[in-house]
């Protein structure tokens, strides 16, 4: 999978598409992502000891990872991603790291 929490994405394919926002949680199992702002669903819940009132809820549900494209931070465009062994320098071990395809920028994960 190349897209990591936190990345920016642009949305491609489906209702929202042309929708930009960050990765808030990620489905590597079933190749699926939660975009904050994107995808809407309402949810309907019963009263409980959280929710007294119950009633329905609107919630971000997960959408299909070929339908987002990761926005590179340095060229600020949609790009397809590639990865690239570096070794490090200290340790001495190989790494593969996310590349854009466009200006050849290593994409750090950011916390």
């Amino acid at each position: 999978m190349r897209v990591i929490k936190n990345d920016q994405v642009l949305v491609i394919a489906g209702n929202n598409k042309g929708k930009k926002g960050k990765v808030l949680k990620v489905f590597p199992e079933k190749n699926q992502i939660i975009v904050e702002g994107v995808h809407f669903i309402k949810k309907h819940t019963r009263p409980s000891q959280k929710s007294p009132q119950g009633g329905v809820i609107e919630k971000e549900a997960p959408i299909h990872i070929s339908n987002v494209m990761v926005i590179c931070p340095k060229c600020n465009t949609p790009a397809r991603m590639g990865s690239q062994a570096v070794t490090d320098e200290v340790k001495g071990r190989k790494n593969r790291v996310r590349v854009c395809k466009n200006c050849n920028e290593m994409l750090v994960p950011t916390t």
